[in-house]
């Protein structure tokens, strides 16, 4: 039983703290890495998650991004920091959460993508003025301010 499993235990349904971290991985192209969930069903996000005990935000991203697709990334750039009243969950089990998330980008990445089945169905490149319809509401928030605060940095970089 993980962390947010046993905090569970013992509070039920009642409004928690959730701490985690998304990454933007940027390609070549300027295009951002997204999943298609399993959960919810068919909604696409970035890779990230909550946070374990003792885990810095920088290692909750390097360690879910991995977990997700296979790949190991670097150089991890926040973006910003997200949470308050906006960020409040109720997820389909009843369970309520206040999300704080730490969001990076980077373009240094290595390995081989592939899909956790877990987690996923799927993950694309995707060009960031063409985001999926059904796509996480915050995590289209974090891409549109990427992409108005640091987009013109990565072109500049040749990616």
């Amino acid at each position: 039983m993980g962390y947010i499993e046993e905090l569970r235990a013992l509070v039920g349904h009642r409004p928690v703290i959730l701490a985690g971290s998304v990454v933007l991985l940027i390609n070549e192209e300027g295009h951002v890495l997204l999943q298609e969930r399993t959960h919810p069903e068919g909604v696409w996000g970035l890779p990230g998650g909550l946070m374990e005990l003792g885990e810095s935000t920088e290692e909750v991203g390097v360690r879910e991004v991995y977990e997700e697709t296979g790949l190991t990334v670097q150089n991890l750039q926040l973006i910003n920091v997200y949470s308050g009243k906006d960020h409040f969950t109720v997820a389909a089990n009843g369970d309520q959460f206040y999300t704080v998330t730490a969001a990076y980008y980077t373009t240094d990445y290595e390995g081989e993508l592939r899909v956790n089945l877990e987690e996923g169905f799927q993950c694309q490149f995707i060009d960031l003025e063409r985001l999926p319809e059904r796509m996480v509401g915050s995590h289209r928030e974090i891409v549109n301010d990427f992409a108005k605060e640091f987009g013109s940095i990565v072109k500049k970089q040749g990616r």
